[in-house]
C-alpha cells in the first residue's frame, strides 16, 4: 500500500492556523515554500476533509473543482454535496473503509492535505506513515490543532530536519 504523508505548515505551539482559519502569519513564498511545492510534485493522490476542502473557497476554489489537479482528490464527508461532474471523489462512508479504498486505488503515495480533526482521525487509526511539519516561527494561541482534539500518544522518529534562512524548521517523521 502506498504511504499517507501529513505535510503541513504549523505553528510553534502546534496550530495549522489560527482563529477564523487564518494562515496569514505563515510565508507564501520562499524556499520553504518552494521544497513544498517540490514534495508535492511527488504526490498521485490528495485527501482532506470538507473543512478544509471548504478553506479553498476564500481563493477562488468552485465547488466540485480540483484543487490539485495533477492528484486525484478525494474529501471525507458526511454532508459535502457536489455535482456528479465534480473532479474530485466524495467520500461519506467510514474512514477507514475510505481511506483502504483510496490507498487500494492510488498509484502513489498519498498527500493529506491539512484537517487536524481528520488528521488525528487518521493517527488514531494508525494511518499517517510519515508527518512532515513546516515550523513556523510564530506563535498563534489557538485555532485549530495539528491533529484536532483527537490522536492517541505515539511515538515518532524524526528522519530529517531542515533549517531554513527565514527561521522555518522542516522536520520529517515516521511511525
Amino acid at each position: 500500500m502506498h504511504p499517507i504523508i501529513y505535510d503541513v505548515a504549523v505553528s510553534l505551539d502546534g496550530f495549522i492556523c489560527g482563529p477564523q482559519a487564518d494562515i496569514s502569519k505563515f510565508d507564501f513564498e520562499g524556499p520553504v515554500v518552494d521544497d513544498y511545492h517540490l514534495r508535492m510534485d511527488g504526490y498521485e493522490t490528495a485527501i482532506m476533509g470538507r473543512l478544509t476542502y471548504e478553506f479553498g473557497y476564500q481563493f477562488g476554489l468552485i465547488a466540485g473543482q480540483n484543487p490539485y489537479p495533477s492528484m486525484k482528490t478525494y474529501v471525507f464527508s458526511k454532508s459535502l454535496s457536489l455535482a456528479n461532474s465534480s473532479e474530485i471523489e466524495v467520500w461519506a462512508g467510514s474512514i477507514e473503509q475510505g481511506i483502504k479504498s483510496v490507498q487500494d486505488a492510488s498509484k502513489g503515495t498519498i498527500y493529506l492535505c491539512g484537517g487536524g480533526e481528520f488528521a488525528g482521525s487518521l493517527l488514531s487509526a494508525g494511518f499517517l506513515d510519515r508527518i512532515i511539519l513546516k515550523r513556523a516561527p510564530v506563535i498563534y494561541g489557538s485555532g485549530t490543532p495539528l491533529f484536532g482534539n483527537s490522536g492517541p500518544s505515539i511515538g515518532l522518529s524524526r528522519v530529517k530536519t531542515k533549517t531554513y534562512e527565514n527561521d522555518y524548521l522542516l522536520e520529517e517523521f515516521i511511525r
